[in-house]
């Protein structure tokens, strides 16, 4: 898995995840130009990711098999936190008003999910509604969560990146 380097809290969180699936066998850190990729060879991985497959993943189906759509079901949050921290991004937005005849700035947070996959867009989606988050599709490719209430219970249930 590629992650980005700026986030060594991602990438710790993803070498430990991928030891606990497989706690006796090593896994690799290979640095690249702005990435750290985690590896560990297992004949078995695509068992458990049957989604992984040839060519662009926005350009093929991603559909969760039966179990997998359980487990999400059971964790959502752990879902969300997976897909925010690898396509997602925290911001502060801000809006303009006039308010009695003067123009006044709004500036508020915003979780931003950005995939080319309408499928993933869709889990990402489903997930959200599963945890009672309000969204909305703001661009093409893009998820918003946007109301203060929204934006704090995903800042409660999937964090920060690090």
């Amino acid at each position: 898995m590629s992650c980005d380097q700026t986030y060594p809290g991602i990438v710790d969180d993803v070498v430990k995840l991928i030891e606990s699936v497989r706690p006796h066998r090593r896994v690799f850190q290979v640095t690249a130009p702005g990435a750290v990729v985690v590896q560990s060879n297992w004949v078995h991985w695509p068992c458990l990711f049957p989604q992984h497959g040839p060519g662009r993943k926005h350009e093929r189906a991603i559909l969760l098999e039966d179990w997998q759509r359980v487990l999400v079901e059971e964790h959502p949050a752990a879902f969300l936190r997976g897909l925010f921290h690898s396509d997602g991004c925290r911001v502060r937005n801000w809006a303009t008003r006039v308010v009695a005849g003067h123009q006044k700035r709004y500036d508020y947070p915003r979780w931003q999910f950005v995939n080319a996959s309408t499928d993933i867009r869709e889990l990402c989606c489903w997930a959200l509604d599963l945890v009672d988050v309000a969204w909305r599709q703001s661009t093409t490719r893009t998820i918003s969560v946007s109301t203060r209430a929204g934006v704090a219970r995903l800042d409660e249930l999937i964090g920060q990146k690090s």
